[in-house]
């Protein structure tokens, strides 16, 4: 299996340029990574990763931010708003409540849109430009509009956004609206706007940046290697677990392949690699549906349904990635209801980390796995949040308290305080 933890760093094709390449994670088959656009496998349809003739170590990492880990990346730079370097917060009355050893919450909605779509959009819209592409263009349920919006228009590009009609955050719309994309609201669900863009893209009127798009998730990679250096600098040892909100699967995909790529350098044991975790909400939870029961392949689900709209996706693209980096790395899926991912939003707020819905599910499934007892109470953990407060704010509003309405003076306060 090509994307085993175990599989060797791979023979340097004779279509690499400068020690990159592409190559299909079923056929193997190679195809140089900047002579034309593509996004899925010329023999086969299968998904690309991007591959590297050398593979750095933590030493030759330097700077800050995204672009710290170059070596790891296509480039050297990208088209960057100074993305990446997000906080990698303690919440000591969570650890004690969840009842695990240690708990940090990678806070990826403390980039600069954010969320953690700036991370693969510093590199896919850098790849766009060295492509000589006219036109960017994405499926969105929000956050990758914002992002491709934000780092299209830093980039001197177009860019086109379909959202799924009524289903996408006021905060979203609004970033996407005000960086200049043209919107178009699809009468469907995200896949079908997924659909459609494929297929604009297909005849060459857009360039896709969705996460099926392999080097959208290069820029993903460096959440995993962030959390790692991290823990290593404070523990001294890599975490047991990182637990993540799961909608297209590309985190998962991306930090597995993070892992892979530091196994394959020497710079990470086997059985040291941290156990990926996914959340989904239960009104649309596919890949947990594949993980239980043992399949290959993910069902598409036609219909999704939760509040937690970054991940209301029934067809995750990276499934065919992030299955074998669940399986592989010994982690599990768990799906976790509306109402616990509102209670875990609370939590979060209550250690003063603000975050939209589908963040705090990592959080919620956390809680619900050490439970069911399948995560211990000695193991070293990180939930990734994956997008900010603000970025939905009907539903901060929702889930917080209400205003209270007083007199415009100093004793009708006092007396409504001491009612």
């Amino acid at each position: 299996m090509s994307l085993s933890l175990s599989a060797d760093q791979p023979d340097v094709p004779a279509t690499a340029d400068e020690g990159v390449w592409l190559e299909c994670i079923d056929c193997g088959e190679t195809f140089a990574p900047f002579d034309d656009v593509r996004y899925t496998c010329d023999d086969c349809d299968s998904l690309l990763e991007v591959r590297y003739a050398d593979l750095p170590t933590f030493d030759d990492f330097e700077g800050e931010g995204v672009w710290r880990y170059a070596d790891a990346l296509p480039f050297d730079a990208g088209v960057s708003i100074q993305e990446g370097a997000t906080p990698l917060y303690e919440v000591p009355r969570l650890e004690d409540d969840i009842g695990v050893e240690t708990l940090r919450i990678k806070h990826e909605g403390m980039n600069p849109t954010g969320s953690f779509k700036d991370r693969g959009m510093t590199v896919g819209v850098r790849v766009a430009k060295e492509l000589g592409v006219g036109r960017l263009a994405c499926a969105s349920t929000g956050n990758t509009s914002a992002a491709l919006a934000a780092y299209g228009s830093r980039g001197g590009m177009q860019t086109l956004v379909l959202l799924p009609a009524g289903k996408v955050a006021a905060g979203k719309i609004a970033q996407a609206s005000l960086h200049g994309a043209r919107i178009l609201e699809v009468d469907g669900n995200f896949d079908a706007c997924l659909d459609i863009v494929q297929e604009l893209a297909g005849q060459g009127e857009a360039y896709l940046l969705n996460s099926l798009n392999p080097f959208r998730l290069e820029g993903q990679k460096t959440i995993g290697l962030e959390i790692l250096e991290g823990f290593l600098a404070d523990y001294d040892t890599v975490p047991d677990r990182i637990v993540l909100p799961v909608g297209n699967a590309g985190n998962t995909s991306a930090l597995y392949k993070a892992f892979r790529e530091l196994v394959q350098a020497g710079e990470l044991e086997e059985s040291d690699v941290p156990k990926l975790t996914g959340v989904q909400a239960e009104g649309a939870a596919p890949m947990v549906e594949a993980i239980e029961n043992g399949a290959d392949e993910v069902r598409r689900w036609e219909e999704v349904e939760t509040r937690a709209t970054a991940i209301r996706i029934g067809n995750p693209v990276n499934a065919p990635k992030a299955l074998p980096g669940i399986r592989e790395t010994g982690g599990t899926a768990v799906a976790v209801s509306d109402e616990a991912i509102t209670e875990a939003q609370r939590d979060l707020a209550g250690e003063g980390i603000g975050v939209e819905p589908a963040s705090a599910a990592s959080v919620a499934g956390l809680r619900k796995l050490r439970a069911e007892g399948i995560v211990d109470d000695d193991e070293r953990v990180a939930c990734l949040t994956t997008g900010h407060l603000l970025k939905d704010p009907d539903a901060a509003a929702a889930a917080g308290s209400e205003p209270e309405p007083v007199p415009a003076d100093t004793d009708g306060v006092l007396e409504h305080l001491q009612g």
